[in-house]
């Protein structure tokens, strides 16, 4: 769908002629985009990991349903210059649209190549807000300094931000730098530890591309055992999961994108780590410990030293822990970076929406003493927000450690749909294509 003859030149003050905006929905529209995605997402300094192209095809085909897509692209004398990777969902019974992947993503962001903010993001805005049938885009988790927080201020209709998750991050250094930031007590023992694992000998490797997908399969069954009689996240026991996971690491760690750091101790594997590397920072996204070793060493503190040398190694600014405030994180004393969801309205409705999830946020908030540090809006004028939408009210579940979090509200009803990968085979086995 092309949308150039309705949308008005940004203020680059370039001839509207210049600029073309479309909207794909059909499921090959990621692969044919491929290459062109991943130039645009080298050219997006504030675009993080998730937003890779990597990231999102895998996604999209493990979890993604037929007719949900919704990728919208603004391109200026045919070069793309900024996408919004969204797809429609239904959430408390809402239809909105979302994020592709945003249920295992730590960021939400757009790609903008910044050579040209004024039009790119004047178009992007303007085409998102004239979309049909969804009556706001829902935003989850929006770093600060995202592309986000500029269609915000270009948007035409409403928008509502309220707090959302808190990631640590600490400033790219030595861990013998980190230990100096501590009190002399705690740096003593922390020093001990380090001193306890080099004594007993484990080996750090990182894994070549052509093993990341097997190496990511055995962190996850070393993830699922060190959770074994806890309230593990249930997505990161299932198969979609686990090939989205080995998918997207896999061909990430080509691109240089992520790195997977096994752990040897007497030549047995004792511990397997995935972390994402962006622009600005290194995240640290999943491990995988077998139980006894913690009986023996501090692992996060055995994670931490080899995600501080990885990222000055890549030349990255940070160490990000991604969401989550555990107190294994604070005792290193990180800079706190508060993520916002910003719902974007489009239609009536949007202010009940965003009214329930201001209302969820709030008690959120309450329930973990964290401060509201984004102002909630004015209540709607429409008065839409009453008893019954307080009532509606559920609980926001806070992540465990190392994207440990429970999901609060599926993005899609994905349990009884066919994903793209599984409609694809069926579809050559002569099989019927799962529709959403």
């Amino acid at each position: 769908m092309t949308l150039s003859s309705v949308i008005r030149p940004g203020r680059a003050a370039a001839p509207a002629e210049a600029w073309r905006v479309e909207v794909r929905r059909d499921e090959g529209a990621l692969i044919e985009l491929g290459d062109e995605l991943r130039d645009l997402y080298e050219r997006s300094p504030e675009a993080t990991p998730f937003q890779s192209h990597e990231w999102l095809s895998a996604w999209w085909g493990w979890y993604g349903i037929r007719g949900r897509l919704r990728l919208v692209l603004v391109r200026y004398r045919g070069r793309l210059v900024a996408a919004a990777p969204l797809m429609t969902a239904g959430r408390w019974g809402f239809p909105v649209l979302v994020p592709i992947a945003d249920e295992q993503s730590d960021f939400t962001d757009f790609l903008l190549d910044p050579a040209y903010t004024d039009g790119a993001v004047e178009h992007l805005a303007r085409a998102l807000h004239g979309m049909r049938g969804r009556c706001a885009i829902d935003l989850r988790e929006v770093r600060p300094g995202s592309v986000v927080h500029q269609v915000v201020r270009r948007w035409p209709g409403r928008t509502w931000p309220m707090p959302a998750s808190v990631c640590m991050e600490l400033p790219c250094a030595d861990i013998a730098d980190v230990m100096d930031r501590l009190p002399r007590r705690s740096a003593g023992k922390m020093r001990a530890k380090l001193r306890k694992i080099d004594v007993r000998g484990i080996t750090a490797e990182t894994v070549p591309p052509e093993e990341a997908a097997d190496a990511i399969g055995a962190l996850l069954e070393m993830h699922a055992r060190q959770w074994r009689g806890r309230p593990m996240n249930p997505e990161h026991a299932r198969e979609r999961f686990r090939r989205h996971l080995a998918e997207a690491g896999a061909a990430m760690v080509r691109e240089g994108r992520a790195a997977v750091l096994r752990y040897h101790w007497d030549g047995r594997l004792v511990a397997s780590d995935l972390v994402l590397i962006g622009h600005r920072f290194v995240g640290a996204y999943l491990y995988g410990a077998i139980p006894e070793l913690r009986d023996g060493v501090d692992v996060s503190l055995m994670l931490l030293r080899e995600d501080l040398a990885l990222a000055r190694s890549r030349g990255r600014q940070a160490v990000n822990l991604l969401r989550g405030e555990e107190p294994y994180k604070l005792k290193w004393r990180p800079s706190r970076v508060q993520n916002q969801r910003i719902v974007l309205g489009r239609s009536f409705p949007a202010s009940l929406f965003a009214g329930l999830a201001l209302v969820r946020a709030g008690l959120a908030a309450r329930r973990h003493r964290r401060p509201a540090t984004v102002p909630p809006p004015a209540p709607p004028r429409d008065g839409l927000l009453g008893d019954e939408a307080l009532r509606a009210a559920g609980r926001e579940d806070v992540p465990l450690p190392r994207h440990d979090a429970m999901p609060v509200d599926e993005a899609v009803p994905v349990e009884d749909a066919v994903p793209i990968r599984d409609a694809e085979a069926g579809a050559r086995k002569g099989g019927r294509p799962g529709h959403g």
